[in-house]
């Protein structure tokens, strides 16, 4: 017991470290010479950074975004056995790590890149069904935040029936994809507050001030 509990603590770390990785400011300083938290709505996420520096450093940070997420599941499955406390807790990490790099004195990104990748390596149904409602909504509203809370409310309902035929997910898995949507929903909160007020700007624009997922 003491030793799996050592395991899955080693795996939160290793996930955190992994998920505070700020790509978005790797790659808009490598590819654009800036510094992205200086420009558009100053977050690192890959909507900024494409706004800023150009869709391909955009792209590129979503992907690498959502690998962390990925691969921090993917470490603790084949650590494990494919147990899925340990394999949660190192999703959640990498999320955590994301919003809350230590090496950006714990201000990061919203979390919707990452928390696609962990899903993605959980669930990939319930992932995909997540992204293609962010897609629809974002189009249709044009409002990139909206897309992403929407996705983030929607997930612990898609995982619950999309998690396997017949099958209901463990309670970790549940508790932790809950956690997960009400963390994207706190770092998501002025923009909710701005959506209410009418006064969230819609991506078409290009020049948001804060809808950045």
């Amino acid at each position: 017991m003491a030793g799996a509990s050592l395991t899955s603590l080693l795996l939160l770390l290793a996930g955190y470290l992994l998920g505070s990785i700020p790509f978005g400011l790797i790659l808009s300083k490598a590819l654009g010479g800036k510094d992205v938290r200086q420009h558009g709505s100053g977050n690192i996420g890959a909507t900024n950074v494409s706004r800023v520096v150009g869709p391909l450093a955009g792209a590129l940070t979503l992907i690498l975004d959502a690998a962390k997420g990925a691969c921090a599941v993917g470490l603790a499955a084949r650590l494990t056995e494919q147990s899925a406390w340990p394999m949660m807790l190192a999703g959640l990490g990498a999320l955590i790590g994301h919003c809350y790099p230590v090496w950006l004195r714990f201000n990061g990104g919203k979390g919707v890149a990452t928390a696609l990748g962990i899903f993605m390596a959980l669930c990939p149904l319930a992932a995909l069904a997540a992204l293609i409602l962010f897609v629809l909504v974002s189009a249709f509203w044009r409002f990139i935040s909206l897309g992403s809370v929407s996705a983030a409310a929607a997930m612990p309902l898609l995982v619950y029936f999309l998690w396997a035929p017949g099958h209901a997910p463990p309670l970790v898995i549940m508790l932790g994809t809950l956690f997960a949507s009400a963390l994207i929903f706190y770092k998501h909160r002025a923009n909710i507050q701005r959506l209410m007020d009418g006064t969230e700007p819609r991506y078409a624009t290009g020049k948001s001030k804060g809808d950045e997922a």
